[in-house]
Parts: C-alpha cells; structure tokens; sequence
C-alpha cells in the first residue's frame, strides 16, 4: 500500500472538509431541520428527513466551497483565514469548483426528484444569491452587505419547510425573518474581532467602515426586534407557552450580551458565540416545543 499516497488522500479530504466549512453548513443543518419539523407540524419522516438534509448538506458545502474560490485573493490578506488559504491551495481551485458543482447539481437532482420544482428554486435561490450577489457583490461593496447577505443563510428554513409542507405558511415566514433578524449581529460581532483583517483585504464591512461604536448600536437593535420575531410563534399559536418563556430568556440573555458592546467593542466575540448559543437553543425549542411539549398537551 501506498503510504505516502493515503496521507496525501486524507490531507485533501481534510482541506476540502475546511473548505466546506462546517460550521456554516451545521448551521444550515439545524435550520432546515427545524424547518422541516416546523412546516410537518412534529418530527419527519426519516426518508424525508435524511433526503432534504442530503440537499441542505451537498448545497451548502458546495456554495461555502465557490465561495472560498471567489474570495481566495481576499483571504490570503487574512491571518484569520490563512488555514482556509492553505486548504483551497491543497485541494487546487479548478479541483474545488468541479466538487463544488458536483455537490449543488446532485442537491438539485435530488430535490427536484423528491421534492419538486418549489425546494429546487429555494436552493437555486441560496446558492446564487450567496455566491454571486453577496460574495461578489454585497460583500465587496456594501457596509450593509450582512443585511442582503442573511437571505441565503435564511433559505434552508423555508427549504425544510416546503420539503414536507409542499408549500409555504406563515410560520415558516416568521422562522425565515428570525433568521434574517439574527444573522446580521452575529457576523457583525465576528467581524469586530477581526476588524484588521477586513481592512487589510479591503472590504467595506460595517464596522471598518461606521467604527465599532456605531455598530454595536445595530446589533442592540438586531437583538432587540429578536425577542418579539421570536415570540410571534407563540402569540400566533404556533408553539406553547413554555416555548414563550424559552424564547424571552434566550433574547434577554442574548440582548444583554449585546449590551456589553455599548461599553466596550472589543468584547465582539463574546457576543459571536453568545449569538451562536442563541440560535442553538432556540431553534432546540422549537423542535422540542413541536415534537414533544405539544404532543404530549394534545
């Protein structure tokens, strides 16, 4: 056996495993999940489960994967990303692309296959406008940038949800906002760790832009208008009381993290994995909340 070869193998395996990053695309997982659970009124089926995250997984990695070749001559400049450089060095980037369009063209196969043409156009919808309108055009010339940009990041909700719902309701709609809603603090508050970084590959991002000050303040605001999107899917009826009290106590918590950016922007990642831990155990409320608190009132 090829010694040399296999580890060569397994380096490649693991850039492309960096490449496809995997925390956005658990991300993605749990909301298409939560979707999924959302728009089926309780737990899916394992068929349908395991087939739309297939389709959530393959589009997503893939458009992390184009998005990671469009910005390569952006994120050698970055220290933050320099292991994301290497990776797409290892994997090369013509060998990427075709992965990549492997991946989405087999994401698409499959969810027009078993879900038809509504969940394809959504994951059309989340690839084009991650890849082409945020990555090459938001991104690079919009402070605003994170506030278009949240709309693929918000798409898998609504993929899920149309995957065993067949359409689109109301509370699918208010999931979809409250992805919207969050996404824009959350990359905000990373960014304010990284604010050098930003500036050395020459994005508009807001806070090197607008200054630190300034962007603590909309990410309060983000914060804030996240307690009552969160809580309109107990006024609407859609989950319980006890999912109420979940979703007020995440916000509160979540908003008084923000609030420490008010007296100092430096704490930005402390708010980041706050705001990481917000959607967690959100969207574990929901899924809780539907599939088992209900079930058992019921």
């Amino acid at each position: 056996m090829d010694q040399g070869g296999s580890t060569r193998s397994a380096g490649t395996a693991s850039a492309l495993f960096r490449l496809c990053k995997p925390g956005i695309v658990a991300a993605v997982l749990l909301a298409g999940f939560t979707g999924m659970v959302l728009g089926g009124r309780g737990w899916p089926d394992g068929k349908t489960g395991f087939i739309c995250l297939c389709a959530l997984f393959l589009s997503a990695a893939g458009s992390a994967i184009i998005n990671g070749v469009l910005d390569a001559p952006l994120d050698i400049r970055m220290a933050r990303l320099m292991k994301r450089s290497a990776a797409l060095e290892a994997v090369g980037r013509k060998r990427a692309l075709l992965i990549a369009i492997a991946g989405i063209g087999m994401a698409l196969f499959i969810a027009l296959h078993f879900f038809g043409p509504l969940v394809s156009l959504l994951i059309v919808a989340a690839v084009i406008s991650y890849t082409l309108f945020y990555t090459l055009h938001f991104k690079r010339r919009s402070p605003s940038g994170a506030v278009p940009g949240g709309i693929p990041g918000a798409l898998p909700v609504l993929i899920g949800y149309a995957a065993v719902a067949g359409t689109i309701r109301l509370d699918g709609i208010i999931l979809f906002v409250l992805m919207i809603l969050w996404q824009p603090p959350h990359f905000w508050s990373l960014v304010l760790g990284y604010r050098d970084d930003y500036e050395r590959a020459g994005l508009p991002i807001l806070p090197a832009v607008h200054g630190g000050k300034f962007t603590g303040i909309l990410i309060f605001i983000y914060a804030t208008a996240l307690i009552p999107a969160s809580l309109s899917l107990w006024l609407f009826g859609y989950c319980s009381v006890y999912y109420g009290f979940a979703a007020l106590a995440c916000g509160i918590a979540f908003l008084g993290a923000c609030c420490q950016l008010l007296k100092d922007t430096r704490r930005g990642p402390m708010v980041f994995s706050a705001s990481i831990l917000y959607f967690m155990l959100l969207f574990s409320a929901i899924v809780i909340d539907i599939c088992f608190i209900q079930g058992r009132l019921s």
